[in-house]
């Protein structure tokens, strides 16, 4: 039964990669079969190493006393600021069983602003544009993808939705159609250094090593979301700048900081913004399905239908039946609503809901910004850098929602198959 279990993940690997197929411009100028073998090869063995050899992943686990330790410089900044409010000592007494709250807009959103500002320091330092570089080198020797492609790739580790886009300024005039979506398909597979941070911080006490498993989640996403691109907008694309730069520079440290911190002001605000009103629509919604008649003797709820719609997906890339709808659930909401929004439901979620094999797969399934407020900012950055080519940018912005989806799923499949359950 185990080995069955373990194995389940196959079906939804081959359900997704026949959806992107059926969704292709070009179903005949398919990559060919050792090609996508290949690029599925490259998935697994780098699950397989990451996970699996400890050495690999005592060095990715290192990420988390890094984290925790910028956690801990910002708490001291957010509490000079905020107080008590912000993580500085309560100035009375809590009743008894009542533990100090965690209020998240000021005591972990300000990480997304330290994060920011670090991140823009050591891309200015050179120390950032490196790893871009080692990423996008190896996703040019395993995948063979162009190198303003794999420039793409590297950058979408490390930079958001905005940010990835503008190293690649440059190039958007020049570059092909599948190389074009292959890059938007990128960015929504995979989530940014800041992002990554306040998505783990959210899980710590739910999934242990966050930080680690949703670097790993964003290292597997990048080939998944290569083939599935390419699946579905077929063609090489090459173009003749093999070696592409970025073209993200700073006047000085000082620029960098202050830039990068203005940068994580406004995602902070963003972040502030949509999930106000992403739990605001989502309750207005309740509120009009809960006039519906109710369904087992129980009122319909936006979850509930996202976990009836969902459960089969998730069934398939490794999660058991009975845990599939409330899998569904988070899936649904992470696709529609927002990734963070669904991180916050599972951390909130009873224990014994999931096992630890199934709640691995959801993290990582879950570990992507393809969402419907991310189509937007995606295809208005790309279409103001590069205005002759908003029409066929905007074509894309649903289907690269659709395939960043998919590539999460299938990372979220392929973790699975590697998990002894």
């Amino acid at each position: 039964m185990a080995v069955l279990q373990q194995g389940q993940g196959l079906i939804g690997i081959a359900l997704i990669l026949t959806l992107a197929w059926a969704l292709s411009e070009d179903r005949a100028a398919r990559p060919s079969w050792r090609w996508i073998f290949g690029a599925l090869f490259v998935q697994i063995a780098l699950a397989l190493a990451v996970t699996r050899v400890p050495f690999i992943w005592t060095l990715v686990g290192y990420a988390n006393n890094a984290v925790a330790a910028v956690e801990k410089a910002t708490l001291v900044g957010s509490s000079y600021m905020f107080g008590y409010t912000g993580g500085a000592p309560i100035p009375f007494v809590l009743k008894p069983g009542v533990e100090q709250p965690v209020i998240v807009a000021f005591q972990i959103l300000p990480l997304i602003i330290v994060f920011s500002a670090l991140s823009a320091l050591l891309w200015h330092w050179g120390i950032l544009r490196a790893a871009v570089r080692g990423l996008s080198w190896a996703l040019r020797k395993t995948l063979g993808v162009s190198g303003v492609v794999g420039l793409g790739g590297g950058a979408t580790m490390f930079l958001g939705v905005v940010e990835s886009p503008l190293v690649l300024r440059a190039w958007f005039e020049r570059m092909s159609r599948s190389e074009l979506f292959m890059i938007m398909v990128l960015i929504m597979a995979t989530i940014s250094g800041a992002i990554l941070v306040l998505y783990a911080t959210t899980l710590s006490k739910t999934v242990p090593n966050a930080v680690g498993h949703m670097i790993v989640a964003s290292l597997i996403s990048l080939p998944a979301a290569v083939l599935i691109a390419r699946l579905m907008v077929p063609g090489d694309g090459s173009i003749s700048a093999e070696d592409a730069d970025a073209d993200l520079k700073y006047e000085s440290s000082m620029d960098a900081v202050i830039k990068g911190t203005m940068e994580g002001i406004q995602l902070v605000l963003a972040v502030i913004a949509i999930i106000i009103v992403v739990f605001a629509l989502v309750n207005l919604t309740d509120q009009l399905l809960a006039l519906l008649p109710q369904m087992d003797a129980q009122p319909l709820t936006l979850k509930r239908i996202f976990g009836w719609l969902f459960a089969p997906l998730m069934w398939s890339i490794g999660i058991p039946w009975d845990q599939a709808p409330a899998a569904g659930a988070l899936m649904g909401t992470k696709t529609i609503l927002n990734e963070y929004v669904a991180y916050l439901d599972l951390a909130a979620l009873p224990a014994g809901t999931f096992d630890a094999r199934s709640k691995l797969i959801i993290t990582y399934a879950l570990c992507g910004v393809a969402n419907l407020a991310s189509v937007g900012l995606l295809v208005s950055t790309i279409a103001t850098l590069a205005p002759t080519r908003r029409a066929e940018v905007s074509a894309f912005g649903m289907k690269s929602w659709i395939a960043g989806n998919m590539a999460s799923a299938m990372t979220g499949a392929v973790i699975g198959l590697v998990t002894l359950a």
